[in-house]
């Protein structure tokens, strides 16, 4: 290994991906965690991109973010740019090298990776599951959680971390009600907004979303824009969207008595359970499919996932697939949080200039024009 190389790491199991890491990191190489759940060509396409990367010895970690397939893309950041906000999530949590971290995320997650990276320089002590399925003994011992809003609720359902005391919940929308749970079980919740490019921006411990220590932000034609120490270098196929220091954020937002107020994607895109999904490319695949003339990608709203990805598909009038093989051909060119959870078929209604006509979709969806395939 080279210091800047990138070297690709399967996310096998927790004990043994946290080694990995460690050690890709001890020789100055950039670990790029996979995910098992990835298809074959899914993982290779990733693998590749790593094969054509030159190294840079500035660069310390990567993360693939959720692209839907095909065009997996590659952050890349120093070291410093976690580094510098680790006493500002130390502060959050109240917490240090004394302290246990329960991590549910897998090591794919940057959230994850950033903990590791702050367990190395005297942060809490990381503990992961031991297999894929939350289990509440592998954090027993946990004082702390970093995780997504639905880990902390299979955490309190579980009841199996009871010296749990401060919860940093990040990823997607964090529930009134889940909040109120957490906190009347003992535990202090923080929730905060950030981006793999991002890393942290804004923190909420329940009146709000309010810019960190060393961030800036400002709104331009309704986005969000932020300056900090800690956002990304680069993705590993180009430069970030920037106007010098600042970094365009592509979320839609209001910045009012010192507070974010968010207002959705830019783009449209489609908040999962903290994954974020661009309908568009899913779209691509889908078009892909036997039997499928076209697609069009919605996010339906779900009270604990955020939104459901659901798939209307104008199918080939000589050969319209099946359900089964809708989702057996999505499986191969999707990555997991893409591939949609709710079908249906028939001519797509579209805009004036031709595009699917997503807003006409949704709400004809929850007024049950469509059949959903079953």
């Amino acid at each position: 290994m080279r210091p800047g190389e990138l070297v690709p790491i399967r996310d096998d199991a927790a004990p043994r991906v946290v080694e990995r890491i460690a050690l890709v990191r001890a020789a100055g190489a950039v670990p790029l965690v996979g995910d098992p759940r990835w298809s074959a060509s899914h993982w290779q396409q990733v693998q590749d991109a790593a094969s054509r990367a030159e190294p840079d010895p500035q660069i310390a970690w990567a993360a693939v973010t959720s692209g839907s397939s095909g065009r997996p893309r590659i952050v890349l950041r120093t070291a410093a740019s976690w580094s510098s906000s680790f006493p500002v999530i130390a502060d959050l949590l109240e917490a240090g090298p004394d302290d246990a971290v329960a991590l549910p995320a897998p090591a794919v997650s940057s959230l994850t990776q950033f903990s590791l990276a702050h367990a190395a320089e005297g942060g809490p002590r990381p503990l992961l599951p031991r297999g894929r399925a939350l289990v509440a003994q592998d954090f027993a011992e946990a004082t702390v959680l970093h995780g997504t809003p639905q880990a902390l609720r299979a955490l309190l359902d579980a009841e199996g971390s009871p010296r749990l005391r401060a919860a940093l919940v990040g990823g997607s929308h964090l529930d009134p009600a889940l909040r109120a749970r957490a906190e009347a079980a003992g535990i202090r919740v923080v929730a905060y907004y950030g981006a793999a490019e991002l890393s942290y921006v804004a923190a909420d411990h329940g009146s709000g979303l309010a810019l960190l220590p060393g961030v800036e932000a400002d709104v331009r034609d309704g986005e969000l824009w932020v300056r900090s120490a800690y956002v990304a270098a680069r993705y590993l196929d180009g430069p970030l969207r920037r106007d010098g220091e600042w970094i365009a954020s592509g979320d839609r937002a209001t910045l009012r008595d010192g507070r974010v107020h968010l207002l959705g994607r830019m783009d449209d895109a489609i908040l999962s359970a903290s994954a974020t999904i661009v309908p568009e490319e899913v779209e691509a695949q889908l078009r892909t499919l036997p039997g499928v003339r076209d697609a069009a990608v919605v996010g339906l709203p779900h009270r604990t996932l955020g939104a459901l990805v659901a798939a209307v598909i104008e199918p080939d009038p000589d050969a319209a697939p099946s359900l089964d093989d809708l989702r057996g051909a999505a499986a191969a060119v999707l990555a997991p949080a893409h591939r949609p959870r709710r079908w249906f078929m028939g001519p797509l209604p579209r805009t004036a200039s031709g595009k699917p006509a997503r807003a006409q979709i949704v709400r004809e969806i929850q007024t049950g024009e469509w059949v959903r395939l079953v």
